[in-house]
């Protein structure tokens, strides 16, 4: 199942300002992007234009899924700075919801086996409201992993390593690393250093 992202001239506005320069780009299987810019740059903006949440301005977005258009609901999972998890429903809870709204069947094996990757399966029945920040960013990471098979959605990551350990930050690059490796693309921005090893690396400058 191999993914692709087609970028022409690509434009997000604010307050009827540009925050970029148009963006054209191909992007390719086991592709590894940095989106990097100062705060306020738009590097959110574009994430989520690029995760079908927001609209761009001007330009095409187009994802591919096996040489075939598909949808960004279809084709990415996004996790943004914020965890958009809700404090009254329990982690599972959160995390089944967000499995029913990407198309994705309930399966609460593959859910318990995502928790368990990210260390939180402990945390399954907890209410949002009741984790500390570092254990919400382990539980909102873990929707990365409720894709059918590594490799087959994108993965959009907005200053992903935000609230996390030094151990977690190092688990989450190896999780990264192992997506690529099985052909998935991963766009991400973050102020933090970091090292991913991947077969393909570029930049998008905002």
């Amino acid at each position: 199942m191999a993914l692709s992202l087609q970028l022409r001239d690509v434009q997000i506005e604010r307050g009827g300002r540009s925050l970029f320069s148009p963006i054209t780009a191909t992007i390719g299987a086991g592709t590894l992007v940095y989106v990097r810019g100062a705060n306020g740059a738009g590097k959110t903006s574009l994430l989520r234009a690029l995760a079908g949440l927001a609209a761009s301005s001007a330009g095409e977005i187009r994802w591919g899924v096996s040489g075939e258009t598909a949808s960004a609901s279809v084709a990415t999972s996004f996790v943004g700075h914020a965890n958009a998890m809700n404090d009254a429903l329990t982690v599972l809870e959160n995390l089944s919801y967000a499995a029913a709204l990407a198309g994705q069947a309930y399966q609460p094996v593959r859910i318990g086996h995502a928790l368990d990757q990210l260390g939180v399966f402990k945390l399954a029945l907890r209410r949002v409201g009741t984790l500390s920040q570092g254990q919400r960013k382990r539980a909102a990471l873990a929707r990365l992993l409720l894709r059918e098979t590594p490799g087959s959605r994108a993965w959009l990551l907005d200053e992903p390593f935000v609230a996390l350990d030094v151990d977690t930050q190092k688990l989450l690059e190896q999780l990264i690393a192992n997506e690529l490796r099985a052909g998935a693309i991963v766009l991400l921005s973050s102020h933090q250093s970091f090292s991913i090893a991947s077969p393909q690396l570029t930049e998008i400058a905002l």
